[in-house]
C-alpha cells in the first residue's frame, strides 16, 4: 500500500544474530524504527528468556511491539495484526521506515501477507478437546470431513490440535476454516524485503547453546519464579521456551543442569523448524553468515532499503 512505510524484514532462527543486524541498519539509517516480530516479547517482564532488547538498546533504537500484555494474559495472531497496523499507520504519519525483526514465523506471515485469522471461541475449544481425549481424535476428523472436507482433506486424522481448531472455527463462526483465503500455502507478491540468515547447523548450536548459559547467568530462574509467584503464565506464555523447562524445575520436576540442558535440546529443534519455515518462501533472501552478523548482513539490508 502506497501509505505505508518501506519495510525490511530481517528473519532467522534464534541465536543467529538478527536483532544485532537490525539495530546496526536502524543506528546508520537515522530514520528506521525496528517492529519485533516475536510471539513471547509481547509480555511484559519476560526478558531474559526472550532474548529483549535492552532498556539501553531501545534507547538508541525505537522498538515496537514489546511490551504489550502482561504474561497471565493470552494473547492471539490476531491481537498481534491489529497491533501491528497501528505501528504501521504511526511510522507513515511520521515519515519513518519500518525494519521488521524476528523469528516467529507465524506472526510475520500474518502481518507481511495479512493473513484472515479466525476468531477464538474458548469454551466451544474445550468441549471439543473434552471429545476428543474420549473419543479420539479420528471421529472428529471424520465429522470435520462432513462440513469441511478441503480442510480435512490437508490434515492428518491425528492430528487432534488441527482438527479441533478446525471444528471451533466452524461452531464459533459459521465459516468453514478453509475459507478463511489461501492460508501459508500461498507466497503472494509482497512489499516487504525479507532477508533471513542462515548459520552452518554446528556453528549455530554451539552460539544457541552460548546463549541459554548466559541467560541463566543473566538471571532467567530469578525471572521465571517472579512471574509464577506473581500473577503467572497464560497457556500461551507458559510454552516460551526456557520458561516451561525452568517452571518444571521449579515445581522438583528436574534438576537445573537437566533444565537447561533440555532448554538448549528444544531451542535448537525449534531452530531447525524456523528455518525450515522461512526456507518454503520463495520470497527470501538468505545471506550465509560465517562469523559476524553485523559485518556480513547489514550491507545486505542497507541494500534492501535503498533499492
Amino acid at each position: 500500500m502506497s501509505d505505508q512505510p518501506r519495510r525490511v524484514a530481517v528473519l532467522g532462527p534464534t541465536a543467529s544474530g538478527k536483532s544485532s543486524v537490525a539495530t546496526a541498519v536502524a543506528e546508520l539509517e537515522g530514520d528506521v524504527e525496528l517492529v519485533s516480530v516475536d510471539s513471547m516479547q509481547v509480555y511484559r517482564g519476560m526478558d531474559i528468556g526472550t532474548a529483549k532488547p535492552t532498556l539501553d538498546e531501545r534507547a538508541r533504537v525505537p522498538h515496537h511491539l514489546i511490551d504489550l500484555v502482561e504474561p497471565c494474559d493470552d494473547f492471539s495472531v490476531a491481537e498481534f495484526q491489529r497491533a501491528y497496523d497501528a505501528v504501521l499507520a504511526d511510522l507513515a504519519t511520521r515519515g519513518r521506515r519500518a525494519l521488521l525483526v524476528g523469528g516467529t514465523g507465524l506472526y510475520h506471515r500474518a502481518v507481511i501477507d495479512g493473513l484472515d485469522i479466525p476468531g477464538k471461541w474458548p469454551e466451544i475449544r474445550a468441549r471439543l478437546d473434552a471429545e476428543a481425549s474420549t473419543d479420539g481424535p479420528e471421529a472428529l476428523h471424520a465429522r470435520l470431513a462432513e462440513v469441511d472436507p478441503d480442510a480435512a482433506a490437508k490434515m492428518e486424522p491425528t492430528n487432534t490440535r488441527r482438527i479441533v481448531r478446525a471444528l471451533e472455527v466452524w461452531e464459533g463462526s459459521g465459516r468453514r476454516f478453509s475459507s478463511f483465503g489461501p492460508g501459508l500455502d500461498a507466497y503472494p507478491p509482497s512489499p516487504v524485503t525479507q532477508i533471513c540468515l542462515r548459520w552452518d547447523r554446528d556453528a549455530l548450536t554451539k552460539r544457541i547453546a552460548q546463549r541459554v548459559h548466559r541467560m541463566i547467568d543473566d538471571g532467567l530462574v530469578d525471572e521465571v519464579r517472579r512471574i509464577a509467584d506473581g500473577a503467572g503464565f497464560s497457556r500461551t506464555a507458559a510454552q516460551a521456551l526456557g520458561y516451561k523447562e525452568i517452571l518444571a524445575h521449579l515445581r522438583g520436576a528436574t534438576t537445573l543442569d537437566d533444565a537447561v540442558e533440555l532448554v538448549i535440546v528444544r531451542t535448537r529443534q525449534f531452530a531447525v523448524r524456523q528455518e525450515r519455515w522461512f526456507r518454503r518462501d520463495p520470497r527470501v533472501t538468505w545471506v550465509d553468515v560465517e562469523r559476524d552478523p553485523v559485518a556480513e548482513a547489514t550491507p545486505v539490508v542497507l541494500d534492501a532499503f535503498a533499492g
